[in-house]
């Protein structure tokens, strides 16, 4: 029996060659007519996307076909950070379906078209662009009308300019909005690798007001920060001084907190004539909370133990524009760790300008993270 699916990544530097890599390598090892496939294509090689594609859906004749523009791209073990280069997947996956959604904006907030009605399970691989679609509005709409839709993916990060970006589906290309492809339930899992670790103690929230957690265990939210960098050693203090994150709990009923139990929001400031710490999203009162630091060892062990005893046959990786070698010291971190943990299956994805996916029961869109769906 062939490979059901296949990854490939070039650099060449004539986009045409590039196209034959890439097209060839993955005709070669799961032949024509998958029934998914997705195309990364990296920001000097937006010019050329609709070539790109049109080479793609020619040659390979796919069933479904998405694709977004990137500042950097991953291909099975490599990393190609903020050089021209295109990264091709494709797979057999019964009951892939290419969905297009759009979000219009009106005095009473944003709603979101395209996706289908009757959509309540499985999951959804969402690529969209950040200037023009409300990725947190749509994760909001689905936790109240279909909490059981798995959603992961990221947002397009080749241009910092609305219009910039590239979004594809099938023959149509995109400069705004999203799309992304329905898979049906079973067919995949997602893993969310955060990479934070807790620092001092977890606190219920005794005091809030949206996004200001105004206390801690029944003192000033500053307070308690401040104990807690003054009980550090000396390494966790330079972290600090890199970045303070905090961790949610997303499941109360349990008993002691480990990394993985929290969803990680960035510390954005303090105000120190309330003592009240502001973070990157509404926090209730008597919500567990704990502060937590990222750095690149880390995030190296996050990803680890996430992947830990996993299997897979292939799987699309969406990290962030702030790892690769802006946070680690050595090239193709987190393609070559997933790559072998996996055994060295097809693996393909971008890095992103906010990564999408499932923490706990609720879809979230994050910073920094490393998310990932796994087909089986």
């Amino acid at each position: 029996m062939s490979p059901q699916f296949a990854a490939a990544v070039s650099e060449h530097p004539l986009i045409t060659h590039a196209i034959g890599e890439v097209v060839g390598q993955v005709l070669d090892t799961v032949g024509e007519a998958p029934d998914l496939a997705v195309v990364f294509v990296t920001t000097p090689n937006v010019g050329a996307i609709e070539d790109i594609c049109a080479a793609v859906r020619e040659l390979l004749m796919p069933g479904v076909l998405v694709g977004v523009s990137a500042a950097s791209v991953i291909g099975n073990q490599r990393e190609v950070e903020d050089a021209a280069a295109v990264s091709l997947w494709a797979g057999r996956v019964d009951g892939a379906k290419g969905v297009r959604l759009d979000g219009h904006r009106s005095p009473d907030g944003w709603t979101i078209s395209g996706l289908p009605a009757q959509t309540t399970t499985g999951t959804l691989v969402l690529l969209a662009d950040p200037f023009s679609f409300p990725a947190d509005g749509l994760l909001e709409h689905l936790a109240e009308h279909a909490p059981d839709l798995a959603v992961i993916g990221g947002l397009a990060s080749a241009s910092a300019t609305p219009g910039g970006n590239r979004l594809v589906l099938d023959d149509q290309i995109h400069s705004g909005g999203a799309v992304g492809v329905l898979l049906p339930q079973g067919a995949v899992r997602t893993l969310v690798s955060q990479g934070c670790r807790p620092v001092g103690e977890p606190f219920t929230v005794t005091g809030a007001q949206q996004n200001l957690i105004t206390e801690l265990g029944g003192r000033p939210s500053l307070e308690r920060l401040e104990e807690m960098i003054a009980a550090a050693d000396d390494d966790t203090r330079a972290l600090l001084q890199q970045g303070l994150h905090i961790g949610i709990v997303v499941d109360e009923q349990q008993l002691d907190f480990r990394r993985g139990d929290f969803l990680i929001r960035a510390v954005t400031g303090v105000d120190r004539a309330s003592g009240a710490v502001a973070v990157g999203q509404a926090v209730a009162v008597g919500q567990t909370v704990q502060f937590q630091v990222r750095d690149a060892a880390t995030a190296d062990e996050d990803l680890r133990e996430l992947l830990q005893g996993k299997a897979a046959a292939a799987g699309l990786v969406f990290t962030c524009t702030g790892r690769g070698t802006r946070l680690f010291d050595e090239r193709d971190h987190d393609a070559a760790l997933i790559y072998e943990s996996l055994g060295s299956v097809p693996v393909a994805g971008f890095f992103c300008a906010g990564e999408i996916g499932p923490v706990g029961a609720r879809n979230h869109l994050h910073g920094f993270t490393a998310s990932m769906v796994l087909f089986d």
